[in-house]
C-alpha cells in the first residue's frame, strides 16, 4: 500500500501550479470587472438619489424600476459567470487529475503495490509508504506545465 497527497500534487507540480495561477487570474479579472460593475451602479443610484427632489413621482418610479431591473440582471449575469468559473475549475482540476492518475499508477506498479490511498485518510504510516515527492518529480518530468 502507498499514499499520496493529491492537494500537494496539484499545489506543487508545474502543471497544477499553472491550472492554479490561470484560475487566478481568471478569478482576479472576474471580481475587477465586479468591481467595475458596482462602481458604475453606485454612482447611476447615487445620480438618481439626488435627481429625486426634482423629479415628478411617475418619472422617478420609472427610473427606480428600471434601475432595479438592472441590478437584477447584472447580479443574474455575475452569479452565471462565478457559476462558469467554479465549473472551469473544477473541470481544470479533473483533467489535471486524470492526466497523473497514469503516472501515479506507474509509481504503484513499479513499488508493486496494489493499492494507493489518500494521505487524508491515512492516520499512521510509515514515511517511505508515501510516494507523493516522487510522484511530483515524474509529474514535472512528464508532463512539465501541462502544455506539452
Amino acid at each position: 500500500m502507498l499514499i499520496i497527497d493529491s492537494e500537494r500534487l496539484f499545489v506543487e507540480t508545474l502543471y497544477g501550479q499553472r491550472l492554479a495561477s490561470e484560475l487566478a487570474e481568471q478569478a482576479a479579472e472576474l471580481q475587477a470587472e465586479n468591481d467595475r460593475i458596482v462602481e458604475s451602479l453606485t454612482l447611476e443610484e447615487r445620480s438618481l438619489t439626488i435627481r429625486r427632489p426634482d423629479m415628478e413621482l411617475e418619472a422617478f418610479r420609472a427610473e427606480a424600476e428600471a434601475f432595479d431591473r438592472k441590478v437584477q440582471e447584472v447580479r443574474r449575469v455575475r452569479d452565471a459567470k462565478n457559476v462558469e468559473l467554479q465549473v472551469a475549475s473544477a473541470e481544470a482540476r479533473s483533467r489535471f487529475e486524470q492526466q497523473v492518475q497514469g503516472i501515479v499508477a506507474n509509481i504503484m506498479l513499479e513499488r508493486g503495490a496494489a493499492l494507493v490511498m489518500e494521505q487524508r485518510n491515512v492516520i499512521l504510516s510509515v514515511r517511505a509508504a508515501n510516494i507523493t515527492d516522487d510522484a511530483i518529480v515524474r509529474i514535472d518530468a512528464e508532463l512539465g506545465d501541462g502544455t506539452r
